[in-house]
């Protein structure tokens, strides 16, 4: 896969982000309050509601002597679904075939790509045409109906080369909804999303020059990075990693060089998407659910099939895997564990034992049956945190997590639920650093906190 290959593939995953959420039904709540950023109104919007924003920015260094630069700009243009029954009457809902249909805002992909003159800028504005669109249902049943608003799209690019001794010029990419206002006012959000640029963003490529990291430029390239403006946008490089031809402004902040999971093949429009669990929801529905479902969007339906279809061997991908770094492997070649012992079970390893390790905390030695007082830090953002401060607790466990750091397991002395809690393994889990040892040894039932303490 080329780096501009792997870039569109999570561009499309930003650009779908949100579409749809589960149930994936047209009817859910949820669904009623779609495509919350990277939505660029048109002006007239913006002057009704100056929470929206008409425009975007975002600024890139390009390295390199005599660089090309295309721009594609990406968007969702949103069309409005009509049902009509067999008499041409809008309606509803209406039943046909396997599905139900009810009116619904669907979108269109959209792209505008342009060839950039570095030296010379670019201003330009792209008309988007509208139209309407008819589908007829099967069995005659009716058919669905689509209207889109034209849109106009304007693109300014400008350069400027800084004092540096490298070949390196700032590069300034603009977009802006430049759609008239329509004849009668449109009265709210939905209404205006239909002459909006949803889910905008940008794809840069110059394939023999490199864009600069923004998040970790080079020492000689930090100057000018923290030069750049980013609004609505932010710049991430694109593609395989050690490759910087491709850049993903989105407004979405990522990471440099996002992928996909490769256990990933189902797109559920969901954020940090958990595959199995969402699949596993979806299977739940009820056959009138999934009936509304595969009449709400072409692309629900289609996911509503792949779950239906889909092989034991991709739901055993899904179900988990464990990535190995390589540094902390390098030379082991025996797994430290009985292959039917789980990686997260205390038992695969035995360096470790939570009932009998101590950890050292100033002069005291602190392990099962210490008794400490609570001293919750900064590094918390719990506000839960505000209540425990200053109790007293008594330690069950010292844990170790895959990174090497350890942890306190604690009870609450003075919850009345604290037995109860303890028989089902819940636990409040504090650092070594955010707690204060009574005393060098385990407490009996009876001794009392230092004077002062209390819950």
């Amino acid at each position: 896969m080329s780096g501009l290959d792997a870039a569109r593939a999570v561009a499309d995953a930003v650009l779908y982000e949100g579409y749809v959420l589960y149930p994936y039904r047209a009817s859910s709540s949820k669904n009623q309050v779609r495509w919350q950023w990277g939505v660029l109104m048109p002006e007239d919007a913006v002057a009704a509601d100056p929470s929206e924003r008409a425009g975007c920015r975002t600024d890139v260094v390009l390295d390199g002597r005599d660089p090309s630069l295309r721009v594609t700009v990406r968007f969702l243009q949103v069309q409005q679904r009509y049902v009509e029954g067999p008499d041409g009457e809008r309606v509803d809902r209406l039943d046909a075939g396997d599905a139900t249909y009810v009116p619904w805002d669907e979108a269109r992909e959209q792209e505008v790509a342009l060839d950039v003159p570095l030296d010379a800028g670019l201003s330009t504005t792209v008309d988007v045409p509208g139209g309407t669109t008819t589908e007829e249902l099967p069995d005659g049943a009716g058919r669905l109906v689509r209207v889109r608003e034209p849109l106009r799209v304007r693109v300014d690019v400008s350069t400027v080369r800084p004092v540096s001794p490298y070949p390196v010029r700032l590069v300034s990419v603009r977009v802006a909804n430049a759609t008239g206002a329509p004849a009668t006012p449109a009265p709210d959000r939905p209404a205006w999303l239909r002459r909006a640029l949803v889910a905008c963003h940008l794809l840069l490529e110059s394939p023999d020059a490199s864009f600069v990291s923004q998040l970790e430029p080079a020492e000689w390239a930090s100057g000018l990075v923290g030069e750049c403006v980013n609004d609505g946008l932010f710049p991430v490089l694109a593609g395989p990693v050690g490759q910087a031809h491709v850049v993903l402004a989105s407004p979405i902040i990522l990471y440099d060089h996002p992928e996909l999971a490769p256990q990933s093949e189902t797109s559920f429009f969901d954020a940090l998407e958990i595959d199995e669990l969402l699949s596993l929801r979806t299977m739940t529905l009820s056959e009138e659910e999934k009936r509304e479902v595969r009449g709400t969007d072409p692309r629900t339906a289609a996911l509503l099939r792949e779950v239906d279809d889909m092989p034991p061997e991709l739901w055993e991908r899904l179900h988990g895997t464990v990535r190995y770094v390589d540094a902390m492997t390098a030379g082991v070649t025996e797994p430290a564990a009985p292959p039917d012992v789980p990686w997260w079970d205390p038992g695969s390893d035995g360096s470790v034992d939570p009932e009998h390790d101590a950890v050292r905390i100033g002069p005291v030695e602190v392990r099962r049956g210490s008794r400490v007082l609570l001293r919750p830090g900064a590094r918390r953002a719990d506000a839960h945190d505000l209540f425990l401060a200053g109790r007293p607790a008594t330690v069950a466990a010292v844990l170790h997590d895959v990174d090497g750091h350890q942890h306190l397991a604690v009870t609450v002395d003075d919850d009345p639920g604290s037995d109860l809690k303890a028989a089902h393994g819940r636990f409040l889990y504090f650092a070594p650093d955010e707690v204060e040892p009574f005393d060098t040894a385990p407490s009996s039932p009876t001794q009392e906190p230092p004077s002062g303490v209390g819950g």
